[in-house]
């Protein structure tokens, strides 16, 4: 097994993320696209990394109300079979680095954008939302998570704060409950299909080094400007967007 150093990439990632209330998962993807590997295995380790990093955030949501069912359910019950049909489909290497790059670009621009918080307390019309909008945006975003193996928090989470759906927080929970059943969804597509040409010592290594590097930064409580993150993310994320385009153009 090679590339040691995703490893230590993926924890040091893990512990900044977590320690400002992120998960991480664009940035797990950017490094995994920089290396030469099975994308099938991209895929897959981006999805297992991403249910280790916000399965906690989720039952701290929950246990703390934040989570509203009634607006969170038609969002995620057509994301979830959208999902596992990306994962499912089949598409050629070339065409997935394609759609990776494209997505990656746009993911960075959204980490870019600031999204303001100046409606937290947002009253009637941050709740009145439409069934269908939220069933059309969640069954595009999951099946797009599902086809590159991301949770898909990062294309939810800015359009959601655009579009003055909630208070940050229940944005946040949201989010995070979304990322979760989608990733979870396009496991289950993967294994439907596994290559023989995965490592799975290191999908299981970089879980581990996530959970451990997770835990550690959420147990502290460090000074880090959450937008000032974010925005390295995009540069990191729009690099490696950039060289997946440039290498499989």
């Amino acid at each position: 097994m090679g590339h040691w150093e995703i490893f230590l990439f993926f924890l040091v990632i893990a512990f900044v993320y977590s320690s400002v209330g992120f998960g991480g998962g664009s940035s797990y993807l950017a490094v995994l696209a920089m290396y030469s590997l099975p994308y099938q295995e991209i895929r897959l380790t981006a999805l297992v990394c991403n249910v280790i990093v916000v399965i906690g955030g989720v039952y701290i949501y929950i246990k703390n109300k934040q989570v509203d069912w009634k607006k969170v359910i038609p969002i995620t019950m057509v994301s979830v079979p959208m999902a596992y049909w990306g994962a499912v489909l089949k598409i050629s290497q070339e065409t997935f680095f394609l759609i990776l790059g494209i997505t990656l670009m746009i993911a960075a621009l959204l980490l870019w954008i600031k999204t303001g918080t100046q409606y937290e307390n947002a009253g009637a019309e941050g709740t009145t939302t439409s069934l269908v909008r939220n069933s059309f945006l969640g069954g595009g975003i999951g099946f797009l998570s599902g086809l590159v193996g991301i949770g898909g928090g990062i294309f939810l989470s800015p359009m959601l704060n655009l579009l003055k759906w909630d208070t940050p927080r229940k944005i946040a929970a949201t989010s995070s409950v979304f990322i979760l059943v989608n990733s979870l969804s396009g496991i289950s597509g993967q294994l439907s299909k596994l290559s023989v040409d995965m490592d799975y010592f290191r999908i299981v290594g970089l879980g581990l080094a996530v959970f451990i590097g997770g835990q550690a930064g959420s147990r502290l409580s460090l000074k880090w400007n959450p937008l000032i993150i974010k925005r390295m993310t995009a540069i990191l994320v729009l690099v490696a967007g950039v060289n997946v385009l440039i290498k499989y153009w």
